[in-house]
């Protein structure tokens, strides 16, 4: 015989160690998952079918948690998932389940079924122990009992021992977080209602000389600014979009006004546009857009009104000294020279 033959028969256990069905086994098997039960290889198993009764059927599928199972007249459960009281020995040696038994046991909960006591039924934990009368009473305050509430500890205790200055301490940050928060949710954003009462900052952020002439002005366009062409996040600049805008469809959170208001503080103060956006609170993005999308609709529509006067309206009020060669002037510019000194010759000593 050869080694590899040898080997081969020395090692093939398989006909060897091989379950023995019993003398009376049966082709039953339990339908339970993860569970191997079968009537072949254990005869003190029972197996019992699914109840005719909907609701106790439904019970029992929602107990094995198979989900879309058929239930067939030979599809069983075995006893192992029954306690002890629901499975019954009939006088002839036959076991049936007592009415409205439902299986418990399973491979998930380890094939036990633990007791709770109810709520009412529990006892509080015991109390700390006293402590010995021989140790020397120290002269720190006795801790502060603080209420507290545990979820889903019904049967902790409903009060436990903290340092009395630690709880004082933690009491007073709270104090002094609640009051930055308060004095955080007073203090009013950057923006022009803001500095509606200072006649200075509105001079000094827009450079009209009071808040009622800048909202004389606003109010001269405000129905114009409804249907402004903004410039939207496309990558071309030419890229713009116009509609009639609400509360629910305003690109930015800020007002029309207070986006007016940035505008105007970008060209009197020269902020750049990060410092504006840390300032209202928006993306420098935004803030470019707001500028860009606000000097076109300036310009487009104060562009359009006519700043000079009617021929006739300047004949009229030109001075005498104008009459005959100068009864035609229009416009006056004013000018002014201004005299700088310069070097008489360019080939003379630095």
């Amino acid at each position: 015989m050869s080694v590899a033959a040898s080997n081969k028969q020395k090692y093939n256990v398989r006909g060897s160690f091989r379950f023995q069905p019993t003398v009376f086994g049966s082709k039953e098997h339990c339908c339970v998952p993860l569970c191997s039960s079968s009537g072949r290889y254990n005869s003190r198993l029972s197996f019992h079918r699914f109840p005719k009764e909907t609701s106790l059927r439904l019970c029992w599928l929602q107990k094995i948690r198979r989900e879309g199972f058929t239930v067939t007249p030979h599809t069983k459960v075995c006893s192992r998932h029954f306690l002890e009281n629901e499975v019954i020995t009939t006088e002839k040696g036959r076991r049936i389940l007592a009415a409205g038994s439902v299986p418990s046991l399973f491979e998930w909960n380890k094939y036990s079924r633990k007791t709770r006591a109810g709520v009412w039924e529990r006892r509080c934990r015991p109390s700390n122990p006293e402590p010995d009368s021989a140790d020397p009473i120290e002269d720190n305050e006795p801790p502060v009992m603080v209420p507290m509430v545990v979820d889903h500890d019904y049967g902790a205790s409903r009060t436990v021992c903290v340092d009395r200055e630690q709880y004082h301490s933690m009491l007073r940050e709270i104090e002094q977080l609640k009051e930055q928060l308060r004095s955080c949710s007073l203090q009013k954003p950057f923006g022009l209602k803001r500095f509606s009462t200072s006649p200075e900052d509105i001079r000094f952020y827009t450079r009209f000389p009071s808040y009622e002439h800048l909202k004389a002005f606003w109010n001269l366009i405000e129905a114009a600014t409804a249907k402004m062409v903004r410039v939207t996040r496309a990558k071309k600049t030419d890229v713009m979009s116009t509609t009639t805008e609400t509360p629910f469809t305003r690109p930015t959170k800020l007002l029309p006004i207070d986006e007016l208001f940035l505008f105007l503080s970008y060209l009197s103060t020269g902020c750049t546009q990060r410092e504006l956006g840390h300032r209202f609170n928006i993306h420098r993005a935004t803030v470019s857009r707001i500028i860009v999308t606000w000097a076109n609709f300036l310009y487009c529509l104060l562009g359009s009104i006519c700043v000079w006067m009617s021929p006739a309206a300047v004949s009229s009020s030109l001075p005498q000294d104008f009459d005959g060669r100068y009864s035609d002037t229009q416009v006056i510019l004013d000018c002014t020279e201004l005299r700088c000194q310069t070097p008489s010759s360019q080939n003379g000593p630095l």
